[in-house]
């Protein structure tokens, strides 16, 4: 993996942008490159960052690292979202943008466990700037956030197969 050197001034700058926007330094940067990418390739930069990200997340929650953990979780259910708008031709850039997407799934899919799972999520997001949950909470957030991204991969991975077939995808 390669390594961009910015000065410590535009680091900061992307870090506060991203604590703003709920994402990660990464996906602020890809923002303004992405939208110029054929929207089938957005879906898999999402896909490949989403797994970074969880790849990174179980590695810091085997670390014992729940903090940072939690803001890789985030992540990691952030990027999945992101592929969805992205085939969907949605928003997703805010963390309003992000509940809105999650209530399209409640709709489409008739299913009130999307937007429960995602308020797990956000509870992890909110430990990583709060640092306020003990193991057993953070492990059953962890559990909620962990289906949430099963659900969500079944979703991408039906979508994608309905594209091919013309089915229409209803979760």
């Amino acid at each position: 993996m390669g390594v961009i050197e910015v000065p410590k001034e535009v680091y900061e700058i992307l870090k506060t942008i991203a604590e703003k926007r709920g994402r990660s330094i990464e996906e602020i940067i890809l923002e303004p490159i992405v939208g110029e990418l054929d929207p089938k390739v957005r879906v898999e930069i999402y896909v490949k960052l989403h797994e970074k990200h969880i790849n990174e997340a179980e590695g810091l929650h085997n670390k014992g690292d729940l903090v940072q953990a939690s803001e890789k979780y985030w992540g990691a259910v952030t990027t999945l979202l992101s592929a969805i708008a992205e085939m969907k031709s949605l928003p997703h850039y805010t963390h309003r943008d992000f509940w809105e997407i999650v209530e399209m799934l409640v709709e489409e899919g008739k299913n009130p466990e999307y937007s429960t799972l995602f308020r797990l999520a956000e509870g992890l997001h909110a430990n990583f700037y709060h640092n306020f949950m003990k193991k057993e909470s953070f492990e059953k957030h962890r559990e909620g956030v962990l289906k949430l991204i099963e659900i969500l991969k079944d979703f991408l991975s039906e979508a994608k197969s309905s594209r091919l077939t013309g089915r229409k995808v209803c979760s």
